[in-house]
């Protein structure tokens, strides 16, 4: 079969399932519900060509509706879990119930090993900020409980019944209970005296679930971010696209240096894409006229340093969890 043929039979493939999902009465937990989208992440997980953007537009229609539904979707099975999970006298010692919890132990791994890659310094970050934290926090838990055990995490939420169920799951720890806070607001109502204070800033993927309100967000923390800061964002690649938005590195980050993009190929299915903020540079002094011995006027300026010479290198991880690192950005789309 080639590949047009069998990027015609994902599109149709996805379509059907589309149909099927947005015909369901609910889309809380329930055989139909898990079978339906079980079906969809496994024809959207294989590496594929397609780009979603050359789509026509029924099919980018129905690409906006699927992802928003998938939001539904995950929203209500991490409330349920979450729930299960804050029954027990110890959740944290329970998480593994949640069947997509070694996902997270994958992705959260790989996450604080970019990090580590592109942090300034050797000291680990003093707060990070995590947007869109949802009723089941799981990647700021593993990354408190396993990698940064020293840091505080921020966690924010537009929905105040999610923080509480959260805050259930890290109430009766003695670490995590004093090192993990959760905020019930609006990320656009953030200003610079909070995002300020964070060293880190992850971007869930369902936060700003169209193209416009994803770039909003993003110019938001363009102008509050502390300069230097990193930001972390989830993102999609392939057919994974037809499960959640997608930031384009060259165009969407304004603001921003691209410090790295990650495609998995495993069944973790966000990208990620590493960026810092970007820091104001001093303006050059005026040319200063300087009369030499002859009386001549001679100009002395600072020449920029070579403009290559300031791209951060994508730093290859290796295969770890069958993940590969992608150059996303030629050399010219970063120096444009």
């Amino acid at each position: 079969m080639g590949a047009c043929q069998q990027q015609d039979l994902l599109v149709k493939t996805v379509c059907d399932l589309y149909d099927q999902i947005s015909a369901l009465d609910s889309l809380k937990p329930s055989k139909d519900v898990d079978t339906l989208f079980t079906q969809l992440v496994s024809t959207c997980i294989p590496p594929s060509p397609i780009d979603v953007n050359k789509l026509c537009h029924k099919v980018q229609e129905i690409r906006s509706n699927l992802i928003k539904l998938c939001g539904q979707a995950e929203g209500h099975l991490e409330s349920h879990y979450s729930a299960i999970l804050g029954s027990h006298e110890k959740p944290l010692h329970h998480l593994d119930i949640f069947p997509y919890y070694s996902n997270y132990l994958k992705l959260s791994l790989l996450e604080f090993n970019l990090l580590k890659q592109q942090q300034q310094s050797s000291s680990v970050p003093k707060r990070v900020a995590f947007l869109g934290s949802g009723p089941l926090p799981l990647t700021s838990i593993v990354l408190a409980t396993n990698h940064l055990t020293t840091t505080s995490f921020h966690n924010y939420d537009i929905d105040a019944r999610a923080n509480e169920l959260a805050l259930a799951l890290v109430s009766s720890d003695p670490d995590l209970s004093v090192r993990m806070f959760f905020h019930t607001v609006d990320v656009m109502e953030l200003g610079s005296d909070e995002l300020k204070e964070f060293d880190v800033v992850f971007l869930a993927a369902l936060v700003g679930m169209d193209k416009e309100m994803k770039l909003g967000v993003i110019r938001h923390l363009a102008k509050h971010m502390a300069p230097g800061a990193i930001l972390m964002l989830r993102s999609a690649h392939g057919a994974r696209a037809f499960l959640y938005p997608v930031v384009e590195p060259s165009h969407d980050l304004q603001g921003f240096e691209v410090l790295s993009v990650y495609h998995p190929t495993d069944e973790v299915i966000n990208s990620v894409v590493v960026a810092r903020k970007q820091v104001a540079r001093a303006p050059l002094a005026p040319m200063q006229l300087i009369n030499d011995n002859h009386h001549q006027q001679q100009q002395t300026f600072m020449v920029p340093s070579c403009k290559c010479s300031e791209i951060a290198a994508f730093k290859p991880l290796g295969n770890h969890h069958g993940c590969m690192m992608i150059e996303e950005l030629t050399m010219e789309e970063q120096l444009s």
